[in-house]
């Protein structure tokens, strides 16, 4: 709430003191007496009173009323309401001297009424001296009250006065913002100043908007459009305006109109709307103004020689002789003065009308003000539309310091020469407009959303008049909407005096006041207000909107140099000439490049080619490329004015300080010393513009996560549209300043400054740089350049307080320069550098202790300078001649730096044939003589081929310093002089082999420090300075790797918490990261699938289990919503396992659920954060269990089958205290058994709750547990294991089953005597065997549940030496399965053979071994085999119903590799590109595989060397690929791509080895943060998204996927193929994938081609190992697509993204396969191949007579040999194909049922269904009863007889021995046992029948 008045004050007449004629103003009264704090009393009221001087009148006039403003020291405005009346004057008034006049006032009113009687007139001299009663305010709503207070006087009304200024001087009235007010109430006050009046005060909506009333509409009336326009223009160009007019109220109008025209500026010169008589010497003041004086002393005015004057009684405008007003730039003067027009006179239009309408409706007067003000606020938009694109803000805090770009925004809007537009911007109130309004995070209002929103409107409604007028008319209503929010409620109920009451007798005097009775009041009141709230002030602060970006004003065409399209690709053709070496056809294109650098768009397009140079580290040229690139740089900086509107000089200023040349060893030329010449250098508003647009980059990157940075010298560049500009985040942190710490606060403040200081320094060296010329005998050209010695005299600096005077005169001296005029040239830029520094600093805010050590470094960076160009200047003179070929630099990814410049080599063939011109034919690319390159990514040679006859073809060969696993030094011959020179061999792990001989120029110093070098980047000290991280900044490897601020605190606070906590209790809280938190996950919204449904995490958790209170803490429950976010939850969730729930609210229903209890890393580092647990099991029981396993990794679930509800689990091998301890323990306990057993008891009840959790195997009785089992084992009383345990090593096991069992409810452990019999076929399928051999006979006893399944609930899959010893156990519903896998260490050493056998190395093919036998001796294939073979094992089991643990090694290596193989081989979505990058995320990044270790990626894992157990994976995917090619969205490019950079460095995602360690270094939740634009990608998925939307290279067309397809692929060696991964190159471009680079296809030089001109064919020759076959021609629907894309480009429209147009053809050819019924010849074909083998149906087999295209129908998945002879393979294969085509149910089955069959010699018994079928004459035996594949087939032609049997070891035990029986055949004899005795005799029974009938 604001004061309604400040003071009132009672001023009367008083005689003048030196007595002459004139009287002075008297101040008799004033209330209150004491000045208010926040607002002292104004000096001077009395001349303001009465402006033309205080005098008696001979008559009595009728009051008047006036408002003076006056501007106090802090340019506050006070309205002074001055109401002026009469009152009769005493005869001695004049003589007498004041004191006495105020005594005879005092008398008056206490006795006067006797005095002076009504009816007596006064006589005939009476003489009237004028009273003022004056209130002083701050607002402009206070001419009633001044009416009323008269009113009550003459009138004589019974209210006292003193009550009435009482409550005049303690009335509040609300701040302006009626509309943030909560009711119209609040918004509009209504007051009464107890004389039963009633006031109506309504604030404006923003107090931001003038109020104008109807003094626009006036001025227009009394001046003309053409008068109020030129007032306008000089006002705004800062003229002197003066108003003269008799009334003083229409000088307060005109004046008020006028500022209200101003606005959105605001008038900061000398404001005085009525300017008193005594006063008007200030009109010789020099500066600008605007005043109002009486037309009385219009005569004292006409000597003003520079004051424009304009008389509102006349209706004229004077402009003087010597004034100037520059006009609005046309079209805006025109445009602006026809709506004007149209607004004043709307009859104008129709005026010429034959029938005009009848009536016109014209505003009110108060309508029309708003809408003249409407006009000239569009005319403000259109001036200063996109000016927001202009700001640079210098600093944020402590409070924003913003820079206008002057020179940008009138290049941009194409008003460079406009003297209008440059004069208003370097006027004082643009200056205020910017601080003002230039700030990001304040209250809008109308102006800024008509500039940020409606200037498109406005330019497409420039021909529409009638549009224009209703645009001008909305605003209109907005405008007088902020000054009469709520006109219903405006009524008025102010007492007024009668008609001539002044001419009556006053019945006395105005009275003497009572002060005491006024003060009380005043008191009371203020004592009632300290008890109130404190009101503050509502500002609805938001983030200002920037709007379009700009355009031109006026399209002006460009003339002679309009750049067209063909230009602008001159420009281009000729810069790649010159940086490809080719001088000739640079030399053919220079003339006409020249011409077409005078335009703009070609300096610009200049300017963006040599900055993609830069970026690609071409900066280095040579001599020939030097003096072009120089030319060019030359005539694009001539054109160049001193302002630099268009940007040119600012954005090649990085440039010339970044190409160079070197002129002899440690002598480098930089191409500044060759552009020096030009006026723009010495300009310093150019070099505060460029100082400043550079502070803004870094004090945005400051902000911004590291990822958002942007180069800073991309000063040309438009900031990209979904880019955060400098203004949002600036908007951001003023938001959030209020809530910072003390400390953050400081802290921000000093980042800031110290960022605002090294620029400084930066800039001080850049200035030294381009004002020092190459020979400091040209000094005079520093003299001669404009600006440099005017600016020694007349400073543009703002700053009064400067130091760079005082300092600067004494470098002279204290320089030490020896040579005078060296001295003048050093002195003279000193100066101007310490002018710069020192105006930019201080108006940034640098402290005065740094600022006076910039002005302590200057004059010896200056001289440092000075020394470096002696050198270059002497040996610039001494060019040397060019001997050798040019090298041809590499094209480099952004970010990618070189480390070590080309070294001359000459690059021998590597061993494989093609580049060398072998058998395949081609041509001898290499050997190639170039250079070799280091960078912090790769090791790059580029080179052209020494054979002559080739061609000048660019051969290029690198590959990430990351994959190198061998250097050594070798000495071999140089391929053209034959000298032995040294080399060296590099080895990849992406199969590229550089085999390299030095030049002789090269030194051994120079091959030395590659090697250093090269060990250097290859094995960093620290992660964080591998080129993933450092990529895009300007870090070098040489350089310690960022403190651990740039990360930003937040994050490292995270890290360090989650590994603190990790080493103490769960429950502790940690601190969260300030700069950005995870989303909360109640709130969060990133991903479609999270549902807050699907997880919820409770408040509170299992009592006991992580805190004392067993809540989440609000920090603890952050990390959990960020580990929720992760792959492995989006995973689960999608799969249905579980819920991240409490006890309380737990669904029991749910078998699994999500444990949070690793959230911190404290149970296992190498885990993710939440795990998939059994619902039944506690997370305190979680930390036991994971003793027992070899890296704490127990086991969880990671997958699910959607079919048959079975789970694959993952886990680490078990410690010897695990179960196979427990299973070996000995009679007697040792005495620190008792913990080992505890934990091994909790691991058995861990692995029960799995088996139970399966919905077929729970028991609803509760009788699953093994009470029994641990009462024998856990005690270590009984000797004997009874686990049951299958083997692997037997080589004559049984065939194993792959279909489903039929669901069934499974018994008790204890009442369930199983057979092991499926074990045994387990791991005999394991082990790759598969025999069918001759029965033997046997006997069983009879068991009550015979007839189940008999399988086990679950698998354990573990290495075979931690099984040692364990005897099987029939009672347990887990079975343990050993198998023998490779070692990591074995791993590697396949690969290095691998290595060898694909990349030779050596070209002595007689000597060394054939590819196919080094291929061999690697046993790479055998392993793939391995892993496929023991995957699709997995796949059958989970499939048939039995869950899989998996519990290989440590856990992270082959157990990742199976586990991802099984999930992709049963799950149609990991097939999927988003699934497969889940499918990685989950199992091999977030599960711990341990990438920075096997890839060897630091010193410290150096010696452990390259172990490419992820790469093995890939292969397996391919291979599978391979054989199911219509079954994988993803093409096999994307995985030679994710081989390529999983070891390349080039991304941040397969860094480090688990997610604990992501987490500490800060980045595991990095990606989440707003990055938008285009930056670099630190994440491979993220750069695989962004390529897939612009190609369909990661795409497979022939993707047609059955959702319910599980894939059993063939896994004999025979059917794998050798990945071209391993063998393929390209050395055309190297390899291809780092996409960016393959697009850049570099040409060779020309130079020495005759004609010079390109071959006109488009044919070209394609050779195997130089080109890339995909790319030279491409496959027929990626030709199409580009087609498409190319034919859109031509015809304008913008191309569609190829999977739309993919998508749209696919479903088209759909539509068109339906109408007929009849599908595609293709759906025919796949329908005829089995399901499951679907995508492997044809093949084409070469045969010894010729080919035969035969239909593959074998679905036998057995991968081992058999030994049956021909006869039994053709009848097996026989039945196989009848099997294929007639279903189970169909056949004829004459008797079926279940039988024990003993298998072969050495092999156990094993429950099968029989089927005796006499009519195919056979006994053929199944897995169970619904499998409709046969296993095996006893042909009764062969039985001899049936005879009663014995059983035999590992017989079933409960079976009677009578129930066996033996069937004997030619070959063997068959075992069997039926369940019981009755049955076995049925069986015998139906089988001699059968043959009996035969």
């Amino acid at each position: 709430m604001a004061r309604l008045a400040d003071y009132f004050v009672l001023v009367a007449f008083g005689p003048h003191p030196r007595g002459s004629g004139e009287g002075q103003g008297q101040i008799l009264q004033r209330f209150p007496e004491k000045d208010w704090e926040d607002n002292p009393f104004p000096q001077g009221i009395e001349l303001f009173c009465q402006p033309s001087g205080w005098q008696l009148c001979p008559e009595r006039n009728p009051p008047t009323f006036f408002v003076a403003v006056l501007t106090d020291i802090n340019s506050e405005r006070h309205y002074c309401a001055c109401l002026t009346f009469w009152e009769p004057a005493e005869p001695t008034q004049e003589a007498v001297c004041s004191e006495d006049a105020a005594g005879r006032e005092e008398e008056a009113a206490e006795g006067g009424s006797g005095r002076l009687s009504p009816g007596t007139s006064g006589p005939p001299g009476q003489l009237f001296a004028p009273k003022t009663l004056v209130l002083v305010s701050r607002l402009d709503h206070v001419e009633n009250s001044l009416g009323l207070i008269y009113t009550i006087h003459v009138e004589g009304l019974s209210v006292g006065l003193e009550t009435v200024v009482g409550n005049l001087l303690t009335c509040t009235i609300p701040l302006a913002g009626g509309s943030q007010l909560d009711s119209v109430e609040d918004g509009v006050r209504t007051i009464s100043l107890g004389a039963g009046d009633r006031q109506v005060i309504q604030t404006p909506l923003t107090d931001s908007l003038p109020i104008s009333r109807c003094s626009v509409a006036l001025l227009f009336r009394q001046l003309g459009i053409t008068n109020v326009l030129s007032l306008f223009c000089a006002a705004l160009t800062e003229h002197k305006v003066l108003f003269l007019s008799r009334s003083y109220q229409r000088l307060s109008d005109a004046c008020r109109g006028l500022l209200a025209l101003l606005f959105p500026l605001r008038y900061s010169f000398t404001y005085v709307p009525i300017l008193p008589a005594q006063l008007l010497e200030v009109l010789s003041t020099p500066t600008p103004f605007i005043i109002g004086v009486n037309a009385a002393f219009q005569a004292e005015t006409q000597e003003l020689l520079d004051v424009i004057v304009a008389d509102l009684d006349g209706g004229t405008v004077t402009v003087p002789e010597c004034v100037h007003i520059p006009p609005l730039p046309e079209p805006l003067q025109s445009q602006t003065h026809s709506v004007l027009s149209m607004v004043l006179d709307p009859e104008l239009e129709l005026a010429d009308l034959a029938f005009p309408p009848p009536t016109i409706s014209s505003s009110s007067l108060k309508m029309q003000d708003k809408e003249l003000r409407a006009v000239f606020l569009r005319l403000f938009a259109q001036l200063l539309q996109g000016y927001r694109w202009c700001l640079h803000m210098v600093r944020i805090h402590p409070e924003p310091v913003i820079r206008f770009h002057k020179a940008a925004f009138l290049g941009q809007r194409g008003l460079v020469e406009d003297d209008f537009l440059m004069k208003v911007l370097e006027g004082m109130a643009f200056a205020g407009f910017v601080s003002e309004r230039g700030v990001p995070y304040r209250p809008t209002d109308l102006f800024d959303e008509l500039v940020a929103h409606e200037v498109a409107r406005m330019r497409a409604d420039e021909s529409h008049p009638q549009r224009v007028l209703r645009h001008v008319k909305e605003l209109a209503e907005q405008l007088y909407k902020n000054e009469n929010p709520y006109p219903a409620v405006a009524m008025h109920k102010v007492q007024r005096p009668g008609e001539a009451s002044h001419l009556r007798r006053a019945p006395r005097p105005f009275p003497r006041l009572d002060e005491g009775m006024v003060q009380w009041i005043v008191d009371q009141a203020t004592a009632k207000m300290q008890g109130a709230p404190p009101a503050v002030k509502a500002e609805r602060r938001t983030t200002v909107p920037s709007g379009p970006p700009m355009t031109a004003i006026l399209e002006r065409s460009s003339g002679l140099h309009g750049n067209s399209a063909r230009r602008l690709e001159v420009v281009r053709n000729c810069i790649s000439y010159v940086f490809e070496g080719k001088m000739l056809e640079a030399k053919k294109l220079l003339p006409a490049v020249l011409r077409a650098l005078k335009g703009r768009a070609a300096r610009r397009c200049l300017a963006q080619e040599l900055h993609l140079h830069v970026q690609q580290n071409r900066a280095v040229l040579d001599h020939q490329q030097f003096d072009f690139v120089v030319r060019m740089m030359n005539c694009c900086l001539q054109d160049c004015t001193s302002l630099d509107e268009h940007g040119i000089a600012a954005a090649l200023l990085p440039l010339v300080t970044a190409f160079c040349r070197k002129l002899s060893p440690g002598v480098t030329q930089f191409a500044y010393s060759c552009v020096q010449e030009h006026v723009v250098w010495s300009t310093p508003q150019f070099w505060e513009a460029m100082f400043y647009g550079d502070v803004q980059t870094h004090i945005r990157a400051l902000y911004l996560e590291p990822a958002e940075d942007r180069d800073p010298s991309q000063g040309w560049e438009e900031p990209a549209e979904e880019e955060r500009s400098a203004l949002d985040v600036a908007s951001e942190q003023r938001r959030l300043w209020p809530m910072l710490s003390r400390e953050k606060q400081q802290e921000l403040v000093q980042k800031e400054e110290s960022t605002v200081f090294s620029q400084a320094i930066h800039y001080a060296n850049r200035m030294s740089y381009l004002l020092l010329p190459l020979d400091s005998s040209k000094s005079r050209l520093l003299r001669e350049r404009a600006g440099l010695g005017d600016l020694e005299s007349a400073s543009n600096s703002l700053v009064t307080s400067s130091m760079a005077g005082s300092v600067a005169e004494s470098y002279d001296t204290e320089s030490g320069f020896e040579d005078a005029e060296t001295c003048d040239v050093a002195g003279a830029v000193v100066r101007f550098i310490n002018r710069f520094v020192d105006k930019v600093c201080t108006e940034s805010g640098v402290t005065s202790d740094h600022l006076k050590g910039l002005h302590v470094m200057v004059p010896d960076i200056v001289q440092m300078h000075i020394e470096t160009l002696e050198a270059v200047h002497r040996e610039s003179k001494r060019l040397p001649p060019i001997q050798k070929p040019k090298l041809l630099r590499p094209h480099l990814l952004p970010g990618e730096e070189c480390v070590l410049d080309g070294l001359r080599v000459y690059l021998l063939p590597d061993g494989r044939e093609e580049g060398s011109g072998g058998s395949g034919g081609g041509p001898a690319v290499l050997p190639a003589e170039g250079a070799v390159f280091l960078t912090t990514y790769r090791v790059i040679f580029t080179g052209m081929p020494t054979d002559p006859l080739v061609g000048e073809q660019v051969v290029v060969r690198s590959f990430p310093v990351a994959a190198l696993t061998k250097e050594k030094r070798i000495t071999v011959s140089t391929p053209v002089e034959q000298i032995p020179q040294d080399g060296l061999h590099l080895r990849s792990c992406t199969f590229q082999l550089l085999k390299m001989a030095f030049d002789e120029e090269v030194g051994s110093e120079n091959a030395e420090l590659f090697r250093k070098q090269l060990h250097k980047l290859r094995y960093p000290l620290d992660i964080r300075t591998t080129f993933a991280f450092t990529q895009g900044s300007a870090h070098t490897p040489g350089r310690p790797p960022r403190t651990t601020k740039d990360k930003g605190p937040s994050l490292r606070t995270l890290s360090r918490n989650l590994v603190k906590n990790a080493k103490k209790t769960m429950g502790r809280p940690h601190v969260t990261r300030k700069k950005y938190n995870p989303p909360s996950y109640e709130h969060r919204g990133q991903a479609p699938e999270d549902q807050e449904d699907e997880i919820s995490v409770s408040e509170e958790l299992e009592p006991g289990t992580l805190t004392p209170t067993s809540a989440l803490k609000p920090s603890d429950r952050m990390t959990m919503s960020s580990l929720v976010e992760r792959a492995c939850c989006r995973d689960y969730q999608r799969l249905g396992l579980g819920t991240l729930s409490s006890s309380l609210s737990r669904a029991k229903s749910e078998p699994f659920r999500i444990s949070p209890v690793n959230r911190m890393y404290a149970i296992c580092r190498s885990y993710p954060g939440l795990l998939i647990v059994p619902q039944s099991v506690q997370d305190n029981a979680l930390q036991r269990v994971s003793r027992c396993y070899r890296q704490n990794r127990f086991p969880v679930v990671c997958w699910r089958s959607g079919r048959s509800k079975a789970v694959l689990l993952r886990s680490g091998g078990l410690h010897g205290k695990g179960v196979v301890g427990l299973f070996k323990a000995q009679n007697t306990p040792s005495p620190g058994q008792s913990q080992a057993d505890s934990s091994s008891l909790e691991q058995e009840k861990y692995l029960q709750a799995v088996v139970s959790s399966m919905p077929r195997y729970a028991d609803t009785s509760g009788r699953n547990t093994l009470s029994g089992f641990s009462s024998a084992h856990m005690g270590g009383h009984v000797p004997s294991p009874r686990a049951r345990v299958t083997t692997l090593s037997n080589p004559m096991a049984a065939s194993a089953s792959r279909r489903t069992a039929p669901r069934g409810k499974w018994g008790s452990v204890r009442a369930s005597g199983r057979s092991g019999g499926l074990g045994g076929d387990v791991g005999s399928r394991l082990a790759g065997r598969d025999m069918r051999g001759p029965p033997q006979a046997n006997g069983a006893p009879p068991d009550s549940g015979f007839l189940r399944p008999q399988r086990a609930a679950l698998y354990i899959i573990g290495d075979k030496a931690q099984f040692k010893g364990v005897r099987p156990d029939p009672l347990q519903q887990w079975a343990l399965v050993p198998i023998e896998m490779f070692e990591a260490r074995q791993v590697k050493t396949s690969f290095k053979k691998l290595l060898k056998a694909c990349v030779p190395g050596c070209q002595d093919f007689e000597s060394s071994p054939t590819f196919l036998r080094s291929l061999e001796d690697s046993e790479w294939l055998t392993q793939i085999h391995k892993l496929l073979h023991v995957s699709v094992m997995v796949v059958e089991l989970l499939d048939a119903g039995s869950s899989v643990l998996v519990s290989l090694e440590d856990g992270w290596d082959v157990t990742t590799q199976v586990v991802s193989l099984v999930q992709l081989l049963s799950d149609p979505f990991y097939r999927t590109l988003e699934g497969f990058r889940l499918l990685v995320e989950k199992e091999w990044l977030s599960f711990g595989h341990r990438f920075s270790h096997r890839g060897a990626h630091t010193l410290a894992g150096q010696s452990s060397g390259f172990t490419p157990v992820f790469l093995q994976f890939l292969d397996c995917v391919h291979q599978v690929h391979l054989q199911f090619p219509m079954e994988f969205e993803f093409s096999p490019f994307y995985l030679k791509f994710l081989g390529y950079h999983h070891v390349s460095r080039r991304f941040r995602t397969f860094l480090l080895d688990s997610d604990y360690e992501r987490i500490e270094l800060g980045l595991l939740y990095e990606e989440k943060g707003e990055r938008k634009g285009p930056q670099t990608c630190r994440s491979v998925w993220e750069y695989v998204d962004r390529l897939s939307k612009r190609t369909p290279v990661f795409y497979n067309y022939m993707y047609a996927p059955e959702d319910t397809e599980v894939l059993r692929p063939y896994s004999n060696v025979s059917n794998l193929k050798v990945w071209d991964f391993y063998t393929e190159e390209t050395l055309a471009q190297g390899p291809p994938y780092d996409w960016e680079l393959a697009q850049v296809s570099p040409e060779p030089p020309e130079e020495e081609r005759p004609d010079g001109g390109a071959p006109q064919s488009r044919r070209r020759v394609v050779w195997p190992c130089y080109d890339s076959r995909p790319r030279a021609q491409p496959d027929a629907i990626s030709r199409l697509l580009e087609e498409l894309q190319r034919l859109e480009t031509e015809l304008g429209r913008p191309p569609e993204r190829w999977k739309d147009n993919w998508d749209r053809v696919k479903a088209a050819q759909r539509l068109e396969g339906q109408p007929d019924g009849r599908g595609t010849p293709s759906s025919l074909l796949v329908s005829s191949v089995p399901h499951h083998r679907r995508s492997l149906g044809v093949y084409l087999q070469e045969g010894p007579v010729g080919s035969t295209l035969s239909l593959s129908l074998d679905s036998d998945q057995s991968s081992g040999s058999t030994t049956s002879g021909s006869r039994q393979a053709a009848r097996r294969s026989t039945s196989t194909l009848y099997s294929q085509f007639q279903t189970a149910e169909s056949e004829n089955r004459s008797y079926e049922g279940t039988l024990y069959k003993k298998g072969a010699f050495m092999k156990p018994w094993k429950a099968r269904w029989f089927v005796l079928d006499k009519t195919k004459h056979q006994l053929r035996y199944y897995d169970h009863r619904v499998d409709t594949e046969c296993k095996g087939v006893i042909d009764l032609a062969e039985v001899e007889a049936v005879v009663s049997g014995t059983p035999t070891m590992g017989a079933p035990k409960t079976v009677d021995e009578k129930a066996f029986f033996d069937v004997k055949t030619t070959r063997r004899v068959y075992n069997f046992c039926a369940q019981d005795v009755p049955s076995a005799q049925q069986w015998v029974d139906q089988i001699q029948s059968c043959l009996s009938d035969a």
